[in-house]
């Protein structure tokens, strides 16, 4: 099977454009997700028992960052929103995240079709 070059000498199918989790996590990368959730539960005022997902994703696709960090989350009013960081998540640092006031502006509109989460 042939196989394209991917980030840290590793390597993925030819023709993959997207792919989670993919890579091998280390601590480092996990203290990462975890520290981004957190920034996320306090900037926007969630609690324990909102959603909060924050993955790494690999794109192949011309005109993708080759890594980016996508961040989700529901709160009790059933609303899915979204933001990406066009970086990895080791490099997220929590002036990235959008302003609290911008929470309503992250809504994704129903029906609106999202590869990433």
């Amino acid at each position: 099977m042939s196989t394209d070059t991917a980030p840290e000498g590793e390597t993925r199918p030819a023709g993959s454009a997207l792919r989670l989790g993919a890579r091998k996590k280390s601590a480092v990368h996990r203290a990462a997700l975890a520290r981004v959730k957190q920034w996320t539960r306090t900037r926007f005022r969630l609690s324990e028992d909102d959603v909060v997902m924050v993955a790494e994703v690999e794109c192949a696709l011309p005109g993708c960052p080759p890594l980016e960090t996508v961040l989700a989350f529901w709160t009790d009013d059933g609303r899915r929103r979204h933001y990406k960081f066009f970086k990895p998540v080791e490099q997220v640092v929590e002036d990235d995240l959008p302003p609290s006031w911008m929470k309503n502006a992250l809504i994704v509109p129903e029906g609106m079709g999202c590869d990433c989460c």
